[in-house]
Protein backbone atom coordinates (compact mmCIF):
# COMPACT_ATOMS: atom_id res chain seq x y z
CA UNK A 1 0.00 0.00 0.00
CA UNK A 2 1.18 3.42 -0.90
CA UNK A 3 1.96 6.46 1.23
CA UNK A 4 -1.12 8.01 -0.75
CA UNK A 5 -3.34 5.55 -0.32
CA UNK A 6 -2.59 5.27 3.74
CA UNK A 7 -3.03 8.85 3.84
CA UNK A 8 -6.37 8.49 1.70
CA UNK A 9 -7.54 5.73 4.03
CA UNK A 10 -6.56 7.29 7.40
CA UNK A 11 -8.06 10.55 6.67
CA UNK A 12 -11.16 9.38 4.84
CA UNK A 13 -12.28 6.71 7.90
CA UNK A 14 -11.14 9.81 10.33
CA UNK A 15 -13.41 12.60 8.80
CA UNK A 16 -16.52 9.76 7.72
CA UNK A 17 -16.24 9.05 12.24
CA UNK A 18 -16.06 12.50 13.00
CA UNK A 19 -18.42 14.32 10.53
CA UNK A 20 -20.95 11.23 10.60
CA UNK A 21 -23.22 13.51 12.70
CA UNK A 22 -23.71 16.15 10.13
CA UNK A 23 -24.04 13.14 7.25
CA UNK A 24 -26.93 11.98 9.43
CA UNK A 25 -28.31 15.16 9.89
CA UNK A 26 -27.82 16.10 5.85
CA UNK A 27 -29.53 12.82 4.85
CA UNK A 28 -32.15 13.30 7.79
CA UNK A 29 -33.08 16.54 6.86
CA UNK A 30 -33.22 15.92 3.03
CA UNK A 31 -35.51 12.78 3.84
CA UNK A 32 -37.73 15.21 5.34
CA UNK A 33 -38.18 18.16 3.22
CA UNK A 34 -38.75 15.48 0.54
CA UNK A 35 -42.08 14.14 2.05
CA UNK A 36 -43.05 17.80 1.61
CA UNK A 37 -43.94 20.06 -0.94
CA UNK A 38 -40.49 19.99 -2.04
CA UNK A 39 -40.49 16.34 -3.15
CA UNK A 40 -37.47 14.95 -4.21
CA UNK A 41 -37.45 11.50 -6.07
CA UNK A 42 -34.61 9.24 -5.91
CA UNK A 43 -33.87 9.93 -2.05
CA UNK A 44 -31.47 11.75 -0.41
CA UNK A 45 -28.75 10.50 -2.55
CA UNK A 46 -27.22 11.21 -6.26
CA UNK A 47 -25.77 8.70 -8.60
CA UNK A 48 -23.91 9.70 -11.13
CA UNK A 49 -21.57 7.02 -13.26
CA UNK A 50 -17.99 8.25 -13.54
CA UNK A 51 -14.68 6.71 -14.98
CA UNK A 52 -12.45 6.14 -12.04
CA UNK A 53 -8.77 4.45 -12.52
CA UNK A 54 -8.25 3.00 -15.14
CA UNK A 55 -11.16 4.13 -16.80
CA UNK A 56 -13.44 2.15 -14.66
CA UNK A 57 -16.92 3.17 -13.76
CA UNK A 58 -18.17 3.62 -10.84
CA UNK A 59 -21.17 5.20 -9.56
CA UNK A 60 -20.95 8.54 -7.64
CA UNK A 61 -22.68 9.37 -4.40
CA UNK A 62 -23.46 12.85 -3.41
CA UNK A 63 -26.41 14.80 -1.52
CA UNK A 64 -29.00 15.95 -3.41
CA UNK A 65 -29.01 20.13 -3.24
CA UNK A 66 -26.42 23.03 -4.17
CA UNK A 67 -22.82 22.79 -4.59
CA UNK A 68 -21.62 23.03 -1.20
CA UNK A 69 -18.92 20.86 -0.26
CA UNK A 70 -21.37 19.46 2.58
CA UNK A 71 -22.72 18.23 -0.54
CA UNK A 72 -19.70 15.91 -1.67
CA UNK A 73 -18.94 14.42 1.95
CA UNK A 74 -20.72 10.73 0.71
CA UNK A 75 -17.45 10.80 -1.89
CA UNK A 76 -15.30 9.69 1.44
CA UNK A 77 -17.03 6.51 1.22
CA UNK A 78 -15.43 6.34 -2.12
CA UNK A 79 -12.10 6.99 -0.78
CA UNK A 80 -12.24 4.25 1.73
CA UNK A 81 -13.32 2.11 -1.25
CA UNK A 82 -10.32 3.10 -3.41
CA UNK A 83 -12.63 4.22 -6.47
CA UNK A 84 -10.92 8.21 -5.64
CA UNK A 85 -8.83 9.72 -3.95
CA UNK A 86 -8.34 12.81 -1.41
CA UNK A 87 -6.72 14.65 -4.19
CA UNK A 88 -6.45 13.81 -7.91
CA UNK A 89 -8.33 14.74 -11.17
CA UNK A 90 -11.97 15.83 -11.28
CA UNK A 91 -14.62 12.83 -11.53
CA UNK A 92 -15.68 12.63 -15.27
CA UNK A 93 -18.56 10.48 -17.12
CA UNK A 94 -16.91 8.01 -18.90
CA UNK A 95 -18.32 9.69 -22.44
CA UNK A 96 -16.66 13.25 -21.42
CA UNK A 97 -14.66 13.52 -24.51
CA UNK A 98 -11.79 14.23 -21.63
CA UNK A 99 -11.70 10.78 -21.08
CA UNK A 100 -10.13 9.96 -24.54
CA UNK A 101 -7.01 10.78 -26.99
CA UNK A 102 -4.44 13.18 -24.57
CA UNK A 103 -6.73 13.34 -21.76
CA UNK A 104 -7.19 9.93 -21.00
CA UNK A 105 -3.69 10.32 -18.80
CA UNK A 106 -6.20 11.46 -16.29
CA UNK A 107 -7.17 8.07 -15.83
CA UNK A 108 -3.68 6.39 -15.18
CA UNK A 109 -4.72 7.74 -11.14
CA UNK A 110 -8.02 8.07 -9.09
CA UNK A 111 -10.26 10.84 -9.45
CA UNK A 112 -10.22 12.87 -6.44
CA UNK A 113 -12.49 15.22 -3.79
CA UNK A 114 -10.08 17.85 -4.63
CA UNK A 115 -7.27 18.83 -6.69
CA UNK A 116 -5.33 21.58 -8.40
CA UNK A 117 -8.29 22.90 -10.56
CA UNK A 118 -10.39 23.19 -7.31
CA UNK A 119 -7.64 24.86 -5.46
CA UNK A 120 -6.21 27.52 -8.10
CA UNK A 121 -9.46 29.66 -8.96
CA UNK A 122 -12.29 27.28 -8.13
CA UNK A 123 -15.63 27.39 -10.32
CA UNK A 124 -13.79 30.81 -11.78
CA UNK A 125 -11.47 28.78 -14.31
CA UNK A 126 -12.33 27.81 -17.83
CA UNK A 127 -12.69 24.31 -18.83
CA UNK A 128 -9.44 24.28 -20.95
CA UNK A 129 -7.59 25.11 -17.50
CA UNK A 130 -8.92 23.07 -15.30
CA UNK A 131 -8.36 20.16 -18.26
CA UNK A 132 -4.90 21.39 -18.15
CA UNK A 133 -4.34 21.68 -14.44
CA UNK A 134 -6.07 17.79 -14.28
CA UNK A 135 -3.03 16.76 -16.62
CA UNK A 136 -0.51 18.54 -14.88
CA UNK A 137 -0.99 16.94 -11.52
CA UNK A 138 -1.38 13.20 -13.36
CA UNK A 139 2.41 13.77 -14.69
CA UNK A 140 3.75 15.53 -11.31
CA UNK A 141 1.78 14.42 -8.49
CA UNK A 142 3.74 13.25 -5.26
CA UNK A 143 2.58 13.46 -1.61
CA UNK A 144 3.88 16.69 -0.83
CA UNK A 145 2.25 18.19 -3.25
CA UNK A 146 -1.23 16.18 -2.08
CA UNK A 147 -0.52 17.49 1.13
CA UNK A 148 -0.22 21.13 -0.20
CA UNK A 149 -3.43 20.86 -1.96
CA UNK A 150 -4.88 19.50 1.30
CA UNK A 151 -4.04 22.34 3.23
CA UNK A 152 -5.27 24.89 0.31
CA UNK A 153 -8.51 23.13 0.31
CA UNK A 154 -9.13 23.51 3.90
CA UNK A 155 -8.41 26.78 3.68
CA UNK A 156 -10.81 27.71 0.44
CA UNK A 157 -13.75 25.61 2.78
CA UNK A 158 -12.78 27.49 5.45
CA UNK A 159 -12.57 30.99 3.74
CA UNK A 160 -16.40 30.26 2.59
CA UNK A 161 -17.70 28.89 5.32
CA UNK A 162 -16.66 31.92 7.09
CA UNK A 163 -18.16 34.28 4.30
CA UNK A 164 -21.46 31.82 4.10
CA UNK A 165 -21.86 32.63 8.09
CA UNK A 166 -21.50 36.32 7.18
CA UNK A 167 -24.26 36.22 5.13
CA UNK A 168 -26.56 34.30 7.34
CA UNK A 169 -26.12 36.82 10.15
Amino acid sequence: MTAKRVLDLTVALILLLLLSPVLLAVAAALALSALGPLETPGGVLRREVRAGLGGRPYHLLSFRGGGRPITRLPQLLHVVRGEMSLVGPAPLSPDDEECRGEGRRRLTVRPGLTGLWQVSGRSDLPWEEMTLLDLHYVDHHWLGMDLAILGRTIHAWTRASVKASAHVS
